[in-house]
């Protein structure tokens, strides 16, 4: 073992050090393998109906063979523009299973950022669900999507499904009104793809998968290009992580809850795809936000053992005057990501169900996950955990020089899971790839003698939302949009239930702006969680000699 890589005597006697990914050509190929080995189990539930691998298989195929009949070919960007629903999982593989790229894009965007997204991927079909419809309709002549699959909530769950859109479109009125010219239902999709057949292609482990889009360590929204063999590495190492655990407590057939949105990377990972490379039930809670409604699916369920979330959503859970009548007794792991989990949640979590939050790290660019702590770990530690088998981490200063031991600075990553580079960006990915292959993460922190990795700050600016990046530079881009502004700048600030918000400070052009016009105008072209909470109009804004604003001074103000 060399001296650098000094986690790896931290690992438990089962965990290997490196994972082979060469097993599977494709995730196409680890699918159909889980679907012919686990054909009769449950792979998919969501509002109580679930579906078999073998229908998983089938109903996937059903799609690949609707939009090859389409045009779409190997390579095509194909855009998915849904919440957690049944639909998913069937439209991703059928996706893959085309080798198409699977372009996820987040469904709370804004008319601007889901035009930026289309036109940078150049995705030329999108499926969608009804409820956003009306946000595509507005950028469909700026962008060059030819095909529209349109869905439902209820569109697969059978009867129970046609009463769940009845009410969410007649009663709840959750459906704004939309036009498009063009589109086919998913129903339909399905049984055109069943008359027209489906052609395997070859897919190779070099192939694009996913382009994942994220602001990176910089401003704009771009697509982190994730080949096949990156994402299978990825799943390999999740799965090497988790022995321990279940070696301790054998388990005939996993249950994950997936309560974060699957169009992030952190839930497509190490919820979507490990559960299927598992044989695992993946339990779909379609709209999170909806505590209630949450913990009353997991009473409903006899057991489950995984459970990944964001610090907010944990909090949240145990908020909820009937989160002790959840039986926790069969969970096995807490996964704790996408933003730091506070000490007093992860203490509070463990007394209540007995199970610690094992907070892990990684980054759209990594697949995404980096570090994770041990599966076993009997208290969280407030760490992010050792680097995952085949995974080394580096902490360089300025320069790009190694930092010894307990030292801080930039957290670099190297491993099979490492993204290609960003689509169409060779500069930025030549500014965050080292000359040795390390993926610059933005993140500042240390390892201890151990090698466990603590995060202390970013480098950038990024503002962490629940778990979601937010880029100063693009909220001022849009609130500089406003003729009555003269300068602005944003910040993040400390805040108890999302970890961070929004706060911009505002230099006026014209003395009559007022905070509510702010607001419209970030409602019109902000996604919520952008949005500035707090707004201060000031005189002026600290620049340094050069006239660059200095959020720094604003933060320590």
């Amino acid at each position: 073992m060399s001296p650098e890589k000094i986690w790896l005597k931290s690992y438990p006697s089962d965990v290997p050090h490196d994972v082979n990914a060469n097993i599977y050509s494709s995730i196409v190929e680890l699918f159909e393998n889980s679907f012919t080995k686990f054909s009769n189990r449950s792979a998919v539930e969501s509002f109580g109906k679930k579906l078999t691998y073998a229908q998983l298989d089938q109903a996937s195929t059903y799609f690949a063979g609707f939009l090859q009949f389409q045009g779409i070919k190997k390579g095509d960007r194909v855009a998915i523009m849904m919440p957690n629903v049944m639909q998913y999982p069937i439209v991703l593989a059928g996706i893959l299973r085309c080798g198409a790229v699977v372009v996820n894009v987040n469904p709370l965007y804004t008319p601007r950022e889901l035009e930026h997204q289309l036109k940078d991927s150049g995705a030329t079909a999108i499926i969608i669900l009804e409820n956003f419809a009306h946000v595509l309709e507005q950028v469909m002549a700026q962008v060059n999507i030819e095909h529209v699959v349109v869905t439902t909530i209820g569109a697969s769950l059978g009867g129970k499904g046609k009463l769940i859109d009845f009410v969410i479109k007649h009663v709840k009125k959750m459906i704004p009104e939309w036009r498009l010219a063009h589109y086919t239902t998913f129903d339909v999709a399905l049984s055109v793809g069943e008359k027209m057949g489906f052609q395997k292609p070859m897919i190779v482990p070099q192939d694009i998968a996913f382009l994942q889009y994220t602001g990176g360590t910089t401003g704009v929204s771009k697509g982190a290009i994730l080949e096949h063999r990156h994402v299978i590495a990825n799943v390999l190492q999740i799965e090497a992580w988790l022995i321990p655990a279940l070696k301790k407590r054998p388990i005939d057939q996993l249950i994950f809850i997936c309560a974060l949105p699957l169009y992030h990377i952190f839930a497509l990972t190490a919820c979507g795809l490990f559960s299927i490379r598992a044989g695992g039930l993946l339990v779909l809670i379609t709209n999170p936000k909806d505590i209630p409604g949450f913990i009353k699916t997991l009473r409903g369920l006899k057991s489950f053992h995984i459970l990944p979330a964001v610090n907010t959503l944990y909090n949240a859970l145990m908020n909820d005057p009937n989160f002790t009548k959840i039986d926790f007794s069969n969970l096995l792991i807490s996964n704790g990501g996408g933003m730091a989990v506070q000490k007093s949640v992860a203490q509070r979590w463990q007394d209540l169900t007995g199970c610690p939050i094992a907070e892990g790290y990684g980054l759209s660019e990594t697949s995404p996950v980096a570090c994770c702590n041990l599966s076993v770990l009997t208290e969280f530690n407030s760490t992010v955990g050792l680097p995952v088998p085949s995974t080394e981490i580096s902490i360089r200063d300025e320069d790009g020089h190694e930092l010894p031991i307990n030292e801080l600075g930039e957290i670099c990553i190297k491993g099979p899971q490492v993204m290609r580079g960003y689509w169409n960006r060779d500069d930025e990915t030549q500014h965050v790839m080292t000359k040795d292959g390390f993926f610059k993460s933005g993140d500042i922190g240390f390892m201890d003698d151990a090698g466990f990795v603590k995060i202390v700050d970013r480098k950038k600016d990024m503002i962490l939302i629940s778990g979601f990046n937010v880029y100063p530079n693009e909220i001022e881009e849009v609130l500089s949009q406003l003729p009555k502004v003269l300068e602005c700048a944003v910040i993040g600030v400390p805040d108890q239930h999302s970890g961070e918000e929004v706060k911009a400070f505002i230099v006026k052009k014209d003395a009559n702006l007022t905070e509510l016009e702010v607001r419209e105008h970030c409602v019109k072209n902000l996604t919520n969680y952008k949005r500035p909470k707090y707004i201060e109009f000031v005189a002026s804004l600290p620049k340094s000699n050069v006239g660059k604003i200095l959020r720094k001074e604003l933060r320590s103000h």
